[in-house]
C-alpha cells in the first residue's frame, strides 16, 4: 500500500470507532452456524434411532443443508450487496433461528430432510454478509486479518461448543433439543447487530439477475446430486442426467455473467492466479476432511461406546488447535509468506488424516487427541490466510459476491466430501458379514446396527456389533486415508497457486 492512500486509511478507521464491538455481533452469526453443524453430527445416531432413516436419507440429512447452501451462497452474497449485508444478515438471522425450530420437532426423515434444506437457505444470507462486512469495516489490512483471524477462530469455537453443550442436551434431554440453543444466539445476535451494524451495500450494484440466480442453483445442485449419487450407485440415467443439466446450467450460467455489466458474480476473479488458488484451496481441503468429520461422532459414540458429552469434549483439541492458528495466521503468512502457510497447513492436516488410518475399535485417545490438534491447527492456518487472500482481491464493493465465492468452496466441498468419501465408509460398511438373522436395516448404518441389536438374543447381538463396528471402522480408515491424499495434493498445488502471493501490509 503507498503512503498515499495511509491517510485515507487511517481516516475511514477513526470513523468507525465501535468496529470491533460490530465484530462481535458478526461473529455470533458464525458461532449459530458453526455450532448446528457439529452439533447435527453429534445428534445423527439420536436421530437415526427415532426417525429410522435409510443409508441414503442419513446421508441427505447429513449433506442436504451443504447441497442448498453451495447453490445459493453465490446468488446470496450479491444480493447483499444490493440490498445492504446487514439488512440481509439480520433477516437470515431470524430465518436461521425460526427453521431451527423445525429441525428440532421433525417428526419423519423425510420432514428432517426438507428442514435442513430450508435452513440451508437461511444459512445462505449468513456467512457471506459477515466476511462482507469485515471486509467494509476494516479498512486497515493488518486489522482485517486479525478480524479475519477472529472470524474464523469463532467458528472453530463454535465446533468445541456445539459438541460438548451438544452433548449435555443429548444426555439430558431429546435429540431435538440441540437445534434450539440457536433460538438465544439468534435473538441476541439480531437484537444487538440493528444498534451496533453499519449498514454497507454497492453503491450502483444494477439489477438482481434473477436468471443468473436459477443458472447458478440448478447448476452446482445438479453437479453435485450427480456425484452423489454416481459414488453411492454408480453410473445411472438419472445422475448423469442431473449431471449434464447441472453442467450446462453452469456454462450458461458463467456465459450470461461475462456478457452482464453489473454480473451477479464476475468470474474474471479467476483470472487471478492467488483467487483462484485460494477457492480451490478451501474446496479440496474440505472434501478431504468430510469424511472424518461427518463419521468421527458416529466413531466416538457407536464403536468406542462414549456418552455424547464425552464424544463432544474429545473432539476439543481440534477447534482449539483452528482458534489458534487463526489469530496468529495473518502475522505468519506475513513473515513467512502466504504459500508457505497455507501449504504448510495443508501438509500437516494430510500427514495427520494419515495417521488416522491406522484407528481401530480399541484406538487410544492420546494419538486420535493428537492427530485432531494437528488437524485444527493445519485448517486454521490455511483457511484464515485464503479467506483474506480472496477478499483482499476485489475492491469492497464487490466483498458480498467474493466471500460467497470462498463460502461456496467451502459448502460445496462438504457436500462433495460427503458424498465422495461418506459413500466410502457406508460401501465398506453394508459389506459386513453378519450372524444369521441380521435384518437387513443394519446394514444400511452402524445406528441402525445398534437398532436391531437390541430386539436381538444376546450372543446373537454381540456378534451383530462386532460385525459392523469392524467394517465401519475399516470405511473411515478407507476414508481418511483418501482425504490424506486429497490433502497432500492440495498442498502441493497450493504451493504452485498462490506463488507470490501477499497480504496487503
Amino acid at each position: 500500500m503507498t503512503s498515499t492512500l495511509r491517510p485515507a486509511v487511517a481516516t475511514e478507521t477513526r470513523k468507525r470507532p465501535g468496529r470491533w464491538l460490530a465484530l462481535c455481533v458478526l461473529v455470533l452469526a458464525v458461532l449459530l452456524v458453526a455450532v448446528d453443524a457439529t452439533v447435527l453430527g453429534l445428534a445423527t445416531p439420536y436421530i437415526s434411532e427415532d426417525l429410522e432413516p435409510s443409508g441414503t436419507q442419513l446421508l441427505w440429512i447429513g449433506d442436504v443443508y451443504s447441497f442448498v447452501i453451495a447453490g445459493l451462497l453465490v446468488s446470496m452474497g450479491s444480493l447483499g450487496d444490493r440490498i445492504g449485508r446487514k439488512r440481509l444478515l439480520l433477516t437470515g438471522a431470524t430465518a436461521f433461528g425460526l427453521i431451527s425450530v423445525l429441525n428440532a420437532y421433525a417428526t419423519t426423515p423425510g420432514m428432517m430432510i426438507l428442514a435442513r434444506a430450508l435452513l440451508g437457505v437461511a444459512g445462505a444470507t449468513l456467512m457471506p454478509a459477515t466476511l462482507a462486512l469485515i471486509r467494509n469495516i476494516f479498512h486497515d489490512p493488518r486489522e482485517r486479518s486479525l478480524a479475519i483471524g477472529i472470524w474464523g477462530a469463532t467458528a472453530s469455537a463454535g465446533t468445541a461448543v456445539g459438541p460438548v453443550v451438544g452433548g449435555f442436551l443429548l444426555e439430558h434431554f431429546w435429540w431435538g433439543s440441540v437445534f434450539l440453543i440457536n433460538l438465544p444466539v439468534m435473538v441476541v445476535l439480531v437484537l444487538v447487530g440493528r444498534r451496533l451494524l453499519p449498514e454497507s451495500k454497492s453503491p450502483d450494484p444494477g439489477p438482481w439477475d434473477l436468471i443468473g440466480v436459477t443458472l447458478s442453483l440448478v447448476g452446482l445442485i445438479g453437479v453435485v446430486y450427480a456425484v452423489k449419487e454416481l459414488a453411492a450407485h454408480g453410473p445411472g440415467g438419472a445422475a448423469l442426467a442431473a449431471g449434464l443439466l447441472g453442467a450446462v446450467a453452469l456454462f450458461c450460467f458463467v456465459r450470461r455473467q461475462l456478457s452482464l455489466t453489473k454480473p451477479l458474480l464476475d468470474v474474471r476473479l479467476f483470472r487471478n492466479r492467488g483467487f483462484s488458488g485460494a477457492v480451490l484451496a478451501d474446496l479440496f481441503t474440505v472434501l478431504g476432511m468430510s469424511g472424518l468429520v461427518f463419521f468421527l461422532s458416529q466413531y466416538l459414540q457407536l464403536v468406542q461406546g462414549r456418552g455424547p458429552f464425552e464424544a463432544g469434549l474429545a473432539e476439543v483439541p481440534a477447534a482449539v488447535g483452528a482458534v489458534a492458528a487463526g489469530l496468529v495466521a495473518g502475522r505468519f503468512a506475513r513473515r513467512f509468506s502466504v504459500r508457505t502457510v497455507v501449504s504448510g497447513g495443508l501438509a500437516a492436516v494430510g500427514l495427520a488424516l494419515g495417521v488416522l488410518t491406522v484407528l481401530d475399535r480399541s484406538t487410544g485417545y492420546p494419538l486420535l487427541g493428537a492427530a485432531l490438534l494437528v488437524v485444527g491447527v493445519g485448517a486454521g492456518f490455511s483457511f484464515t490466510v485464503t479467506a483474506d487472500v480472496i477478499l483482499s482481491a476485489v475492491p469492497k464493493e464487490q466483498a458480498g459476491a467474493a466471500s460467497a465465492v470462498s463460502e461456496t468452496a467451502y459448502e460445496l466441498g462438504a457436500a462433495l466430501g460427503i458424498a465422495l468419501l461418506g459413500s466410502v465408509v457406508t460401501g465398506v460398511y453394508a459389506g459386513f458379514t453378519g450372524p444369521a438373522g441380521t435384518p437387513a436395516a443394519a446394514h444400511d448404518s452402524l445406528g441402525g446396527a445398534v437398532e436391531a441389536a437390541g430386539h436381538l438374543p444376546e450372543h446373537t447381538a454381540e456378534a451383530l456389533l462386532t460385525a459392523a463396528r469392524e467394517s465401519f471402522v475399516d470405511g473411515l480408515a478407507l476414508a481418511s486415508g483418501a482425504g490424506a491424499a486429497v490433502l497432500l495434493a492440495t498442498a502441493a498445488a497450493a504451493w504452485f497457486l498462490l506463488r507470490d502471493q501477499k497480504l496487503e501490509a
